[in-house]
């Protein structure tokens, strides 16, 4: 979908939503507990291979290991469950063989099995594995941040992938929970990493990679030589193609966690989360991948929940990246318009008479 059509569509449903749909009651996520998630979600369509798909393994064990499918990893933190099941339903609507998509979900041991237990419910035929993190692996590496969610462990499960999915899976695309994406995701899947290159993702160049580091780091020349004879640019980890046996054969999991170890227990040399430590790895020596992959930052910044538009030029993936998520402005009846995107991908029950009138649109 191009970005023109997306913000034509904006328009619409802007204008026929904007009188009926804060008439629903508001519900931030579940009512009374995680165990009832699952009740207060709807079941997604049933969608199937197109005629043109490879036929592969039914065995979800067999296929969670075949190098054919499209293996994608994403987390799952009950806060933000809504986005992942509203992430999990536009890869599955836009794609031509979502039959051949394996997830790898990972959440943490408290949460695994309710968490499993929804996911079956809302997607019934969906082919996924869901993996315990131990959160004691990375808690005592963690340094605060500034915001407190970034500092939640499951946060930086993203860094022990190789160590968490099965050892037969080679590559995978790792996404954040707040992203929809409105084309093939194969698409993304065939992207080559060249080289020994380890990971791809949209490169952004014109953002001021310095800022991403403090005054410590760029005057201790002992630090900061890592980009000695590199030219490193901003990307975003939410969206990331990762070859996992490279990864293990240069054992990027420790590397990352020498700098947090720095961090924590030497000199402060970042204030953002999980980002600093890939770029100071990665930086430098990835894949650029088309910016249409990920139009980030549409949650404002990670300090106030600003209202933001889609960058010019095509899109195949939306993130919400930043303070604002998209259920929660809905839900609050404080949306920005970018927020509509992402409700027809909702499957939150509050949102029923949302979907019809979206439905009625696509009629059109």
């Amino acid at each position: 979908m191009s970005g023109s059509r997306l913000a034509s569509r904006l328009i619409i449903i802007f204008s026929i939503i904007s009188t009926s749909f804060f008439t629903v009651e508001s519900i931030r996520l579940f009512p009374d507990s995680f165990d009832d998630a699952s009740s207060d979600l709807m079941e997604a369509p049933a969608y199937q291979n197109g005629l043109d798909c490879s036929v592969l393994a039914k065995n979800r064990l067999l296929l969670a290991c075949d190098p054919s499918a499209v293996h994608i990893a994403m987390t799952l933190d009950p806060a933000y469950l809504r986005g992942t099941v509203s992430a999990v339903h536009s890869i599955l609507k836009h794609t031509s063989c979502p039959e051949n998509i394996f997830f790898h979900f990972i959440a943490s041991g408290t949460s695994q099995g309710s968490l499993a237990k929804t996911l079956s419910s809302v997607f019934p035929s969906l082919s996924f594995k869901v993996y315990t993190f131990e959160e004691t692996t990375v808690k005592n590496l963690i340094s605060s941040s500034i915001r407190q969610a970034l500092d939640s462990p499951l946060n930086y499960a993203r860094s022990y992938l190789s160590e968490i999915l099965s050892s037969c899976v080679s590559r995978v695309i790792y996404l954040d929970s707040d992203v929809i994406v409105v084309d093939d995701i194969q698409k993304l899947w065939k992207i080559s990493l060249s080289g020994s290159r380890t990971i791809g993702a949209p490169e952004y160049c014109h953002a001021n990679f310095t800022k991403y580091f403090t005054d410590s780091f760029w005057s201790d020349q002992k630090l900061s030589s890592v980009f000695d004879s590199k030219t490193p640019c901003y990307f975003n980890t939410g969206v990331m193609v990762i070859d996992l046996e490279r990864w293990r054969e240069g054992d990027y999991t420790r590397k990352i966690e020498n700098w947090m170890k720095i961090q924590k227990e030497d000199k402060r040399i970042y204030e953002l989360g999980s980002l600093p430590p890939f770029l100071l790895v990665f930086g430098g020596d990835i894949e650029a991948i088309d910016h249409q992959w990920n139009q980030h930052g549409l949650g404002g910044d990670n300090i106030v929940s600003s209202c933001r538009s889609l960058h010019p030029g095509p899109v195949s993936l939306i993130h919400w990246s930043g303070k604002g998520k998209p259920w929660v402005r809905l839900d609050d009846g404080k949306p920005c318009p970018i927020d509509y995107l992402w409700a027809p991908y909702d499957l939150h029950k509050s949102q029923r008479q949302y979907l019809q009138y979206n439905q009625e649109l696509e009629i059109l």
